[in-house]
């Protein structure tokens, strides 16, 4: 399925980079583009309404230092939406100039609305992508990523630092395991392996078994895209005690793939790490990652 419409999420304080990086995308493929701008306050405690009584036993130093927390959230939220609207502007004006098929949307929330902001938004598009600006937040990447892909069941493109991104590949390194995720990934990105001059298909370690791989790992999916017209060759990839994602990393820069597609394996224990390793590994990795569940 061809991509027509694509969310890029960028928070207040970034830069244009993520959405000019998306808004090339969309013009390549000649998709809409949905732009979503967040900003989510820290995580402070509430102030007290004006005009409700002091704490029982704080006496007017508490209630006065309570007052000044007040104002400042306010002054706080007030310089936040000013933010806000100064992005907006900048955006709007970058994307006049670049596409014009398009709409900007803004958000305020703390960060445990960050993820259902996005959700909304995404499950109304073919494509989330998280630009580089984006992921290296770390307070605001993993919800955005979260949001998007653990959520929806819809695709995300993480464009690092420095990656080359487009959503018409030459090559394609995918990272095949014969688990569903793997597979959900494989069949959100059919458009952009048919219309590939390569595809090459690694499996790392496999094991043939009667079931999982099959007597020859990677065959079966193999078939599969063929008929869909891609042109594949399957790769079979031994670890050597090395990490799985670094395999494939690597293998992919071997082979001069473009972008790399693989399965996000959706668990809680995953969700939790997404702070962690699998962001900083994601940073690292010099290639775009086409990733779904």
């Amino acid at each position: 399925m061809a991509f027509k419409k694509i969310l890029s999420v960028t928070g207040a304080d970034h830069s244009d980079q993520d959405v000019a990086i998306a808004a090339r995308l969309c013009a390549e493929v000649g998709a809409y583009l949905s732009v979503l701008i967040i900003s989510p306050p820290p995580l402070l405690m509430s102030p007290p309404l004006i005009g409700s009584p002091p704490p029982l036993g704080g006496g007017i130093p508490e209630w006065s230092r309570h007052r000044a927390h007040h104002i400042a959230a306010q002054e706080q939220f007030s310089q936040e939406m000013a933010n806000l609207e100064k992005t907006c502007r900048e955006i709007h004006k970058v994307l006049r100039a670049t596409w014009r098929c398009y709409d900007v949307d803004t958000e305020h929330c703390d960060k445990a609305g960050v993820g259902d902001a996005v959700r909304q938004r995404a499950l109304c598009t073919d494509l989330t992508i998280v630009g580089p600006a984006l992921l290296n937040e770390t307070s605001l990447g993993p919800l955005v990523i979260n949001g998007s892909l653990f959520d929806t069941g819809k695709p995300v493109l993480v464009v690092p630092e420095g990656a080359e991104a487009t959503l018409s590949p030459r090559r394609v390194l995918v990272g095949w395991d014969s688990r569903v995720e793997a597979s959900r990934s494989i069949r959100e990105a059919l458009h952009l392996l048919a219309g590939a001059e390569e595809v090459r298909v690694a499996v790392v370690d496999p094991e043939a078994t009667c079931t999982g791989n099959g007597a020859e790992p990677g065959a079966d999916i193999a078939a599969y895209l063929t008929r869909h017209g891609a042109r594949v060759w399957v790769d079979r990839l031994a670890s050597r005690g090395k990490p799985v994602a670094k395999v494939l990393a690597q293998h992919a820069i071997d082979t001069s793939a473009d972008v790399i597609v693989m399965g996000a394996y959706g668990s809680r224990w995953l969700r939790e790490r997404l702070s962690g390793s699998v962001i900083r590994w994601i940073v690292g990795t010099p290639l775009p990652l086409f990733l779904a569940r």
